[in-house]
């Protein structure tokens, strides 16, 4: 009897000593996580703190960590001492363009790759994917010229233009994502009479919404940010981008803190607002997409 009472007591220990181990697992995890979460967040809540406070409470001690009385006539001067406006929207034009061309684009390329049968496939996919092996900055000089040639220089073509014909990476995403959908969808609208136009939009793309959103969304922070080709191709301070709006700004106003975060965080904030709003088809597209050579 005595033998049957160990048993049954160390039958009992064991799951509650696995059932322990596993809660204490989890809260390691949950602990990591935050804290990872927390080093990612913190500075942008200081940067927002920042951007709502006076000049006078910038460097005050001790730190003001919430503003009781948010300074929101920071972002409305920024409009009044800068061509913010104009920077705005050249940025979101840019974006915009820039966002529909990628994707429209990208998917009708992906999809010729993956869902149609051409001589040369294959080795005209390689060669799309060979050109994002060469650096940006070696064809940078000939585009000046040949947009110095077409009169683009110092406006807003040279950023906008190239974006229409797609890019090999975003190409390569959807491609993926493309063929890891069944054939059988195609072979089935073939039989109903649908041509390959109908078998692209209203068969394959409706299937294709998480790939479409990683691909926008990885095109629209690409454009958002970008810098080097703004300055390069753009002159006049009226006709560039947020990006380097910013640079011009932090050049002349740098030592107004609260000025220079409140500029920040309109750069950021629709980043943000862009990723929160396709989070979930953006993390599916991520795991879903080139699972498959």
């Amino acid at each position: 009897m005595q033998g049957v009472a160990q048993a049954t007591t160390l039958q009992v220990e064991l799951p509650r000593t696995a059932r322990l181990l596993r809660l204490g697992r989890r809260g390691l995890l949950y602990v990591f996580v935050i804290t990872t979460a927390l080093m990612y967040t913190v500075p942008f809540l200081w940067m927002l703190r920042t951007s709502l406070l006076t000049p006078d409470l910038v460097f005050a001690e001790p730190p003001i960590w919430v503003p009781l009385a948010p300074a929101w006539s920071n972002y409305v001067a920024l409009f009044d001492l800068e061509p913010f406006a104009f920077w705005m929207r050249n940025s979101i034009i840019t974006t915009v363009l820039g966002v529909l061309g990628n994707t429209i684009i990208g998917y009708i390329v992906a999809f010729g790759f993956a869902r149609t049968n051409f001589p040369g496939r294959d080795k005209l996919f390689y060669l799309v994917l060979a050109t994002m092996m060469i650096p940006f900055h070696v064809t940078l000089i000939p585009q000046y010229l040949f947009f110095l040639k077409l009169g683009w220089l110092d406006t807003l073509l040279p950023l906008i233009v190239p974006s229409l014909f797609g890019k090999a990476f975003l190409i390569f995403i959807l491609r993926q994502f493309l063929l890891s959908l069944p054939r059988e969808l195609d072979e089935a609208a073939e039989v109903d009479g649908a041509n390959l136009w109908q078998i692209m939009t209203l068969v394959i793309l409706p299937q294709s919404g998480p790939a479409v959103a990683t691909v926008a969304v990885f095109a629209f922070i690409d454009h958002w940010n970008e810098f080097l080709r703004p300055l390069v191709f753009i002159q006049h301070p009226e006709n560039q981008t947020l990006a380097v709006g910013i640079r011009w700004f932090l050049s002349r106003h740098g030592a107004e803190f609260h000025l220079l975060m409140a500029s920040s965080v309109l750069v950021l904030a629709p980043i943000i607002i862009a990723f929160f709003i396709a989070q979930k088809q953006f993390i599916r597209g991520i795991a879903l997409t080139g699972l498959k050579a």
